[in-house]
């Protein structure tokens, strides 16, 4: 890495923001959105090791 933020890093920043922002600001929502992320997370994860 250069010292420079690439543009995937700057996504996955603003993403997580609003994603903070919407489960502080609207529980329900965000809880749903917040479990929707793990799963796909967990996901991603299981099947990159294939």
């Amino acid at each position: 890495m250069n010292g420079q933020i690439d543009q995937r890093m700057v996504l996955l920043m603003l993403v997580g923001c609003g994603t903070v922002y919407v489960a502080f600001e609207h529980p329900p929502f965000g809880t749903a959105l917040v479990v929707g992320v793990a799963v796909v997370t967990l996901l991603h994860l299981l099947m990159r090791g294939r």
